[in-house]
């Protein structure tokens, strides 16, 4: 809840102390480094989690140790890659450096907090995740509002470093105290080519996921300019302070749940864990509406920049999407745990031309709104194809199997 709080509150002090054009990059930069965060992960952790699960204590080193130097060689070909296109985009230098620094620790981070989730060590977790996205931000907030000077994009970026840094330490402590077994056996890359092949398909389809949340705002920014970039954003990161709080507080706590009770073909305590995740998650999502909603229009007031105040009709389509997207994941997470993988990867890859295409229809009669009505259609038709596989489906033997198959 922490987190959640502290996530709400950084954009609006952002947008406070920042310029707007400076508020634009921010989105841009933070965009950019959840789409890089695939190519250097390429969703392997997909299967490594439904592997790691199956093995006793004393084997799981050797998973981990492969996904870890896998990852290493991804680094060095995707980092220069990264660097060539940041320049092509004619980004200010200091920010090309910070990206590719924070994309290492945003990825090594994220990776540790997803062991610990499928571990079922969330109170861990859960400190990561405080440590990774609450803590700095506390900290720009507060030298921000007391030392004027401070107030550009080099400290944002030095403390989410710092921040990143002293997460990855402790993530790294909690991981030695567990008994993986012997981290000097040989990788073993034929199981890390499997591994490949098979979460190739998952990458494909969640690239084409992020490519419509990354060129949310490069479109944005083609329609409306940097200043509207600035207001997207800071609408966008209220909206999504609630899945942050979603992927913490249920969805966390469910998946490793339902894997289980698949391998244990439990399949009647999957389903009602389904139905309570569903509960759960429109809950929130019913809360979190009401509460942005009436406390909106007094911190955009605070702010003081009229820029956002104008743009304030954004919102109520960008929480749209962002509670489509939450109901969306309840399905995704029960298909992805009983292993039938197809209607997610092809769910995805429908979203994206659907909103490349519904963006440019609507930009000619809504320009400052076709974004984000684009993006709430697209997370609709996720939503409603996740749902039929499932209700098809079930929580039984899966009759479509998974796509490596």
């Amino acid at each position: 809840m922490t987190t959640l709080i502290v996530r709400f509150l950084l954009m609006f002090f952002l947008a406070r102390f920042l310029e707007p054009e400076a508020v634009g990059y921010y989105g841009l930069f933070t965009a950019s480094i959840g789409f890089i965060l695939y190519f250097v992960g390429l969703d392997f952790y997909i299967y490594t989690t439904r592997e790691l699960l199956q093995l006793p204590q004393h084997e799981r080193a050797k998973p981990l140790k492969a996904q870890i130097l896998m990852s290493l060689c991804l680094y060095a070909a995707v980092l220069p890659i990264t660097f060539a296109l940041l320049v092509h985009l004619d980004w200010p230098r200091s920010l090309i450096w910070w990206f590719l620094a924070i994309a290492v620790l945003e990825h090594v981070n994220q990776e540790v907090f997803r062991l610990l989730i499928a571990l079922s060590k969330q109170i861990q977790a859960g400190i990561l995740l405080f440590a990774r996205q609450g803590v700095w931000a506390l900290a720009v907030i507060a030298l921000m509002a007391a030392r004027p000077e401070t107030r550009g994009l080099n400290t944002v970026m030095g403390l989410w470093a710092g921040s990143g840094i002293a997460t990855v330490l402790l993530g790294l402590w909690y991981i030695r105290r567990q008994s993986f077994g012997s981290w000097r056996h040989p990788v073993d890359w034929a199981w890390v080519r499997r591994g490949i092949k098979i979460s190739t398909a998952f990458l494909i389809a969640t690239l084409a996921l992020r490519a419509m949340q990354t060129s949310d705002r490069y479109l944005v920014e083609a329609f409306t300019g940097l200043e509207g970039v600035a207001g997207y954003v800071l609408f966008l990161g209220v909206a999504s302070a609630l899945m942050t709080f979603l992927d913490a507080g249920v969805f966390a706590f469910a998946y490793p749940e339902l894997i289980s009770l698949h391998h244990q073909k439990d399949h009647a305590a999957a389903r009602r864990r389904v139905q309570r995740m569903l509960w759960q998650t429109l809950s929130c999502c019913g809360l979190f509406a009401v509460a942005s909603w009436l406390v909106l229009p007094w911190l955009l007031t605070w702010i003081g920049n009229p820029i956002y105040g104008r743009m304030i009709d954004l919102y109520p389509w960008l929480l749209l999407a962002t509670i489509l997207n939450a109901i969306g994941l309840v399905p995704h997470y029960a298909l992805y745990a009983k292993g039938s993988d197809r209607p997610i990867i092809h769910s995805h890859l429908a979203a994206l031309p659907t909103f490349l295409l519904m963006a440019w229809l609507l930009e000619k009669i809504l320009p400052n709104l076709a974004v984000p009505v684009a993006l709430a259609m697209s997370f609709a038709l996720i939503l409603v194809w996740k749902t039929v596989a499932y209700l098809r489906q079930g929580f039984g033997d899966s009759t479509n199997p998974p796509i490596w198959q």
